[in-house]
């Protein structure tokens, strides 16, 4: 089954320019690990995901772009053709010369319902071009005009277009020392807008993103582009093929509705959180070796501790005893900082992956009480190794990791809403005083949910 991937401002071409390019690298990787018919099958089963083939036989990616300025478009659609490996197709793809100026109600209530007909248009070409569709992988910032106001509206439009295919939004979360004066506003807009319309919302932190790049990467002068790289990995190491079913004999057809039936077991939860190990340059990979209990004890302690990454791990938060009742996020009983999960996937590829223990994951005190642990956690795995890595983990994760970032959002943004600060900057393009008092109380009672496991 295909999937559309939706581009949305600025953010969100370059991002799934990064995706397309580290999946079409994997994929004309071959591996020694694997017989000539598991390398073709994997390859096979990822174009059908992400690719179409026309008589040039350059794949060309499933995917609409969009932005009100047109300057990312070209430069993204220019290094696809560039790179002589795959391609947009040159009708995909909708700009403006207008942009939104970093306001979402710009994006959501002019841009959106104005070129709305010609947008959901694209989009119905595309989809129709797959023989089967699984659903629509939308990226976009969550910060801005643009990709998070014009985003939250074709969210909307692809939810009521295609009522029954699923919905994942990809979504970047803004510095928190702040990239626009009212980036709070945009965020707290988008992300309840979007908790209506999306099946599951995968959120990356910019700041983290940005650490990973420093610490792990080794990276001294940082920039967008290696940053949207590792995500791009990141992304890249979830959606590539995989076996869903202990010894299954064919990949997954269906990565979207899988990733949804396996992390999003109730609709109020749907925050999802991705982490992968290891992540180094590439020149330090033929130095570097691997053990799946190592991979496998750091993955677990990063998601008990809410580390996003393997380094700085806190090794002394642990779960809460079992045979305890079980407590409160408030409770005095709780180990400090313990992120407590809904649903966890772990995600293994490469050599000797059927040997691994991962019995840990299974541990009935990571979970909420509400959830059988054996519902809770589920494992896919492919010998094929990703992206050069011999071995590498991925730990898809709905768990409390977003609470405190959320909750400093909210609050950040009722403070200046509590003072009527830039009010009038959203209300001249009618969203009133209303929709923000609504969001602020969807999230928080999200806030409340994800505080309550």
């Amino acid at each position: 089954m295909s999937i559309v991937t939706v581009q949305l401002g600025q953010c969100g071409n370059q991002i799934g320019h990064e995706v397309f390019n580290t999946i079409c690298s994997d994929v004309r990787d071959t591996h020694g690990l694997c017989s000539k018919k598991e390398n073709e099958s994997y390859r096979d089963a990822s174009k059908e995901r992400f690719f179409c083939e026309e008589q040039s036989e350059v794949p060309v990616a499933r995917a609409v772009l969009i932005d009100m300025e047109p300057k990312v478009i070209s430069q993204t659609l220019s290094l696809a053709a560039r790179s002589g490996y795959w391609k947009y197709d040159d009708g995909s793809h909708f700009s403006q010369k207008q942009g939104s100026g970093n306001n979402w109600a710009n994006g959501y209530s002019v841009h959106g319902p104005r070129h709305k007909e010609v947008i959901m248009d694209l989009v119905q070409k595309e989809a129709e071009k797959c023989d089967r569709l699984a659903g629509f992988f939308t990226i976009m910032s969550m910060a801005g005009g643009t990709g998070s106001g014009l985003g939250a509206f074709v969210t909307q439009c692809l939810r009521d277009a295609f009522p029954t295919s699923f919905l994942l939004n990809h979504v970047i979360w803004p510095y928190s020392t702040g990239e626009v004066i009212v980036q709070n506003y945009n965020s707290v807009l988008t992300l309840s807008h979007l908790y209506k319309s999306a099946d599951a919302l995968l959120v990356h932190e910019n700041d983290v993103v940005h650490k990973i790049c420093a610490q792990l990467m080794n990276i001294k002068q940082i920039s967008f582009k290696d940053i949207n790289q590792v995500i791009a990995h990141q992304l890249g190491s979830v959606f590539q093929p995989t076996y869903t079913a202990e010894g299954g004999l064919h990949y997954s057809r269906n990565p979207l509705g899988d990733l949804m039936e396996t992390l999003v077991p109730h609709p109020e939860f749907k925050m999802l959180g991705l982490r992968n190990i290891p992540q180094m340059p590439e020149n330090s990979l033929a130095y570097s070796t691997f053990s799946w209990p190592g991979l496998i004890k750091h993955l677990r302690q990063m998601l008990i501790a809410n580390a996003k990454m393997e380094e700085g791990i806190d090794w002394q938060v642990q779960p809460p005893r079992l045979g305890s009742s079980i407590p409160s996020s408030h409770s005095t009983n709780k180990p400090l900082h313990f992120n407590t999960s809904i649903a966890n996937l772990v995600i293994l590829r490469g050599k000797d992956m059927h040997s691994v223990d991962l019995g840990s994951f299974q541990d009935p005190s990571l979970y909420t009480s509400w959830l059988n642990p054996k519902d809770a956690f589920h494992s896919w795995k492919t010998l094929r190794a990703f992206n050069k890595y011999e071995k590498s983990a991925s730990l898809v994760s709905n768990s409390q990791f977003l609470l405190k970032p959320l909750d400093n959002v909210v609050g950040k943004a009722w403070n200046m809403f509590a003072s009527k600060a830039y009010i009038h900057q959203y209300t001249k393009f009618g969203i009133e005083e209303e929709d923000f008092l609504d969001s602020f109380t969807a999230l928080e009672q999200v806030i409340s949910s994800y505080s309550s496991l």
